[in-house]
């Protein structure tokens, strides 16, 4: 539904002699006719928008009417916003209850597994599958970046820089020796 509170730009207690002047300057505003190079349909919309507010908050009788329907409208929307406060923290709780899994390979995921160790003590099954996940995580890891060392090995223009930092670095000696 549409506000022609908003549209004019005035409060909804606003009297006739507020209502009719915020008409006019916005019917100044959005004229069709101050856009004579180029046709602004927009302006158009605006305009028509402008005119059907005007015509309703004019007239005693249809301002009653809207609002009466407005204050409708605004109650049915207050109404569902409190069903959705009720309804949601029972829906959040069901799935944190169901959904209770762990972040395997990641730090958080570590965590998180800590956490219940001396929490919950969970089965020794799933601390097994979940650190052979963890391990296997690490160990994937570090076979990346071996393979990213071999790659810029080989590549002539990072020769130089990896042979620098193994070799010449003070931290890497160890393994030229």
């Amino acid at each position: 539904m549409k506000n022609y509170y908003e549209i004019l730009e005035v409060n909804n207690k606003a009297s006739q002699e507020v209502i009719e002047k915020a008409y006019k300057v916005l019917v100044k505003k959005y004229h069709p006719d101050l856009y004579t190079n180029q046709i602004n349909p927009e302006a158009n919309k605006k305009i028509k928008e402008i005119n059907e507010a005007y015509e309703v908050l004019s007239n005693h009788f249809l301002r009653e009417q809207y609002n009466l329907e407005l204050q409708k409208e605004e109650n049915r929307v207050k109404q569902e916003i409190r069903q959705k406060r009720v309804q949601k923290p029972k829906e959040v709780k069901q799935a944190n209850d169901n959904n209770k899994k762990y972040k395997v390979g990641t730090l958080s995921g570590i965590i998180e597994l800590i956490k219940e160790l001396y929490k919950n003590k969970p089965k020794r099954e799933e601390i097994k599958e979940l650190t052979k996940k963890d391990f296997i995580a690490v160990i994937l890891t570090i076979i990346v970046l071996i393979i990213i060392g071999i790659i810029l090995w080989f590549i002539p223009f990072t020769n130089g820089w990896m042979r620098e930092l193994l070799f010449e670095n003070p931290l890497f000696s160890w393994i030229s020796k």
